[in-house]
């Protein structure tokens, strides 16, 4: 169905303060403007009601937390009875008080909301935002599902003034979208393997929902064999354990989405706070990026920013350029899990500049190095060749990752189903921790997201909890690796087709490579901004530097780790060395599959 989206107030929960000067109790009546309210859009019926006689304390004035959190609440359910799953946020707004009144500080109120059996514990009512944005609940409801909920409000014993006399009034709203809320089912190749970790081992999953759950930070991963094995492993059964020795490539599915980048002081636009920062967001410390799957029936142009104080609009939504390839539109790619490496990993450089050698993809391994841009271009054409030792069809088209495809990984892992959401890291952690392996070995970690500029070891595998998928762009072991540190990758980024020492004779054709006509970001797509590749847009965050192509260095780079110069999954820049390649430079591959 179309996608629709409805704000309503679904009832209003009158919530009086009475404060006398000199009385030792306050007392808080909920009055309430209806018992159930259903709305509907479409086949959806979304119902709140109202289950308790609401609010109601008497001598509660300067409750403890303890004592708040044990007064009698007001019950309310959410409630689903459509088939599809909807999007849904829950407001406390505030309501029309009388002329002569005064409004009481959030500052002297306290809250408490249990979800489903869950306390979300006592806070002060400022920790969920200045009016008219206190966001109690969001999420997402499946079909048939029910959320029920008790809020208890109270005066705190933590805060002084003189509040006598001043009254709260409140309501609840709810705004509900039904939008695609669930990310395109991955498209899988007839070769590819669907994949998921057994805590030990990569094992053959079904098609399910055990294989991948975005809002849990478990992006799709699949495998291609080797073709000794591979009629053994596309017959085994689910569960079966699939040797890494056997492995030749991994991939992650990136579900296509439009994304909006919010700003909370409505002048710098470094997303919003939301449920997963414990600050206000700056360019060091960044906040979510609003993230909405969508299907490829839905092409959003709208601003990619918005104030968050005003509220996500529909308009302002954009789907990035990388889920458009040529003239199709993708409902979503597979990029390679780690850097590049060769069929031959101990050569000179993992590889060199050579295009004889067959491109895998694993952990554990020495990326492939010192290489020029066609050569590495080439790499990847060549692995859908007829015949080819990876098993792909003529359905796939594998090519070198483009700066917007690197993009969108980026922002993904920058929403609540990346890394960012991720709430096993707090703080700097949110940031994707380094790989400083001087040894170029892929997917290794540092623990910790540091710009140091001193090269270490293989500190941390890919595979071990926290200190290792803290690497990755989830924070678990299902996200994508080596996006910060590690070796320079080449993308398809090119300054206004200057072909430059990159090893090409001509260009190629345009769905292959992003073009950049200014050295100048803000107008750098045809005197456009560059929406969605992850270059003004994202500019600095992390402190990552940034350095924009020219006529003279063409060629774009990403991410990896040199001498502390600010790199990161946001970093973008050149090198001397672009056009030739260079003993640390590597590339990363993608598959579409039509």
């Amino acid at each position: 169905m179309e996608n629709k989206k409805v704000t309503v107030i679904i009832i209003s929960i009158l919530i009086i303060i009475i404060l006398v000067l000199g009385l030792t109790f306050a007392y808080l009546r909920t009055e309430l403007s209806g018992s159930e309210q259903i709305v509907k859009v479409g086949t959806l019926d979304l119902v709140l009601n109202e289950t308790s006689e609401g609010i109601s304390l008497n001598n509660a004035i300067g409750l403890s937390d303890s004592k708040g959190m044990s007064t009698t609440p007001s019950t309310f359910e959410l409630k689903n009875n459509g088939n599809k799953a909807v999007d849904y946020i829950i407001y406390l707004d505030d309501n029309t008080i009388g002329d002569n009144d005064t409004r009481i500080d959030d500052k002297y109120l306290k809250y408490n909301l249990n979800k489903n059996g869950e306390d979300s514990g006592a806070s002060l009512l400022t920790s969920i935002g200045s009016n008219p944005n206190r966001i109690l609940d969001m999420g997402t409801i499946e079909g048939g599902g029910t959320n029920k909920y008790s809020l208890n409000l109270w005066i705190s014993d933590e805060v002084d003034g003189n509040y006598s006399g001043q009254v709260f009034s409140g309501k609840l709203r709810v705004e509900v979208s039904q939008e695609r809320v669930k990310p395109n089912e991955p498209i899988l190749d007839d070769n590819m393997i669907a994949v998921r970790y057994n805590g030990n081992n990569w094992v053959k999953t079904d098609l399910d929902n055990n294989w991948y759950n975005y809002d849990e930070g478990k992006w799709a991963n699949a495998v291609t064999v080797s073709s000794a094995t591979r009629d053994v492993y596309k017959n085994a059964d689910v569960g079966t354990e699939i040797s890494m020795d056997d492995i030749e490539t991994m991939w992650v599915w990136i579900p296509r989405y439009s994304y909006s980048i919010g700003s909370e002081d409505g002048t710098n636009y470094y997303g919003k706070q939301g449920d997963y920062l414990d600050s206000s967001p700056t360019q060091v410390l960044p906040g979510e990026i609003d993230i909405k799957f969508v299907s490829t029936n839905t092409k959003d142009r709208g601003t990619a920013r918005y104030v968050v104080s005003d509220g996500i609009q529909d308009n302002n939504y954009y789907t990035p350029d990388a889920f458009t390839f040529g003239d199709e539109e993708l409902s979503g790619i597979w990029v390679g899990k780690f850097e590049t490496s060769s069929s031959n990993p101990s050569a000179e450089y993992g590889g060199g500049n050579t295009t004889e050698l067959d491109a895998m993809i694993k952990p554990n391994v020495t990326s492939w190095r010192y290489i020029n841009v066609s050569n590495a271009f080439n790499v990847g054409l060549k692995m859908n060749d007829d015949g080819n030792r990876y098993g792909f069809s003529n359905n796939v088209d594998t090519h070198m990752m483009k700066n917007s495809e690197w993009a969108i990984v980026a922002y993904l892992s920058q929403s609540k189903y990346g890394k960012l959401g991720n709430k096993n890291f707090t703080g700097a952690n949110k940031e994707i921790y380094q790989n400083k392996s001087n040894q170029y070995i892929t997917a290794c970690s540092y623990g910790v997201p540091s710009n140091n500029d001193i090269d270490y070891g293989c500190q941390y595998t890919y595979d071990i909890d926290i200190n290792g998928t803290g690497a990755s762009t989830t924070g678990t072991i299902y996200g994508v690796y080596d996006m910060n540190g590690g070796a320079w990758e080449y993308v398809m980024g090119n300054y206004n087709d200057v072909i430059g020492g990159s090893g090409f004779t001509t260009m190629l054709a345009s769905k292959y490579y992003d073009k950049y006509t200014n050295d100048n970001v803000s107008v750098a797509c045809n005197g456009n901004e560059c929406l969605s590749h992850s270059l003004s847009e994202t500019a600095g965050w992390y402190n990552d530097s940034r350095m924009m192509v020219s006529e003279e260095y063409p060629w774009m780079i990403r991410g990896g780790f040199f001498y502390g110069t600010g790199s990161g999954i946001f970093h973008y820049g050149i090198s001397e060395n672009a056009m030739g390649g260079s003993d640390w430079g590597s590339f990363r591959l993608v598959v579409t599959i039509r």
